[in-house]
């Protein structure tokens, strides 16, 4: 998740990590995945500024996740989180690329933001307003990170809030969203995160933002990835990092109805959601009980 988990008495490790404690580490694993992934030859996307956002600490995480999901004396019985995550980045880039080009939606709202870039390294259509929603630690760090390195290729807002307040939404509206005027949201790397009933207040708070019509993109686990042995070794990480996964769905099509919204939902390996990078068997959706993750979107009605 990108905004409530902290950092408990990390000690920073230059000058320029002074607000590290206050950043979560799942969004320095993002980053350090992004930019693990920029450096390879076949890369199905670059992250120019990954590596300067995941800073010290992101690589030791990284580190973390790699040597229980790719054991040297066992065979692998977790998604590959590498390819998991080029996956998910490559896609919503291009969701969201398609939302501002083809589809002409001029709002783009990240909540929360995370160490995320799109805002620096994709192209944007002129007229494009571009929204980061997160505590206002995480985009001190991210503006310190990013600092003469990096210019918003869009007109860029940075909503200082967390999302667990009960006014961030007001805070988005001072900002300069228009919840009456087309939108795409990006919510990702959030809801499996936080405990089913906040899912649905949230899904229900940025529904109440959004005009019909408005895009909506996220990912989201099922239920048996919160439980299967198979996928003790991540979860007893994120576990100990502080950001236990709490939430999972196996009709993510009706989670997001109940909302307001018409979606589709994508597992890796499937159709568009490939690049030729999954290296598993994509299990139907009759099927059972398996891991799965979804890539979710569609449209506000």
């Amino acid at each position: 998740m990108h905004q409530q988990t902290r950092l408990p008495g990390h000690a920073p490790h230059s000058p320029a990590d002074t607000a590290l404690d206050a950043v979560e580490r799942t969004a320095l694993l993002t980053a350090a995945l992004r930019a693990a992934e920029s450096r390879r030859p076949d890369r199905i996307y670059d992250d120019p500024y990954a590596a300067a956002l995941c800073g010290d600490l992101g690589p030791q995480l990284l580190a973390e996740i790699r040597a229980v999901t790719f054991p040297q004396d066992a065979e692998r019985t977790l998604p590959s989180t590498p390819d998991y995550n080029a996956i998910r980045t490559r896609l919503f880039d291009d969701l969201l690329q398609d939302a501002a080009h083809r589809q002409g939606l001029r709002q783009v709202v990240l909540a929360p933001a995370g160490m995320d870039s799109r805002a620096y390294r994709l192209d944007w259509p002129s007229g494009v307003r571009y929204f980061e929603v997160d505590r206002p630690a995480v985009l001190a760090y991210k503006r310190g990170r990013l600092a003469g390195l990096a210019t918003p290729r869009a007109d860029h807002h940075a909503v200082a809030v967390d999302l667990t307040s009960p006014d961030w939404e007001s805070r988005l509206t001072a900002a300069g969203y228009d919840p009456a005027a087309p939108s795409v949201w990006l919510l990702e790397g959030l809801l499996y995160y936080i405990p089913e009933a906040d899912a649905h207040r949230m899904l229900g708070r940025v529904a109440a933002l959004m005009a019909p019509g408005s895009r909506i993109v996220a990912d989201i686990v099922n239920r048996a990835a919160l439980t299967l042995p198979g996928m003790r070794g991540l979860l007893e990480v994120f576990e100990g990092w502080g950001c236990p996964w709490l939430f999972g769905e196996d009709e993510p099509e009706r989670l997001f109805a109940r909302h307001g919204f018409d979606v589709t939902a994508t597992q890796p390996g499937e159709g568009a959601a490939d690049y030729g990078r999954w290296p598993d068997p994509v299990p139907p959706r009759a099927a059972g009980p398996v891991r799965r993750v979804f890539f979710v979107h569609g449209a506000k009605r």
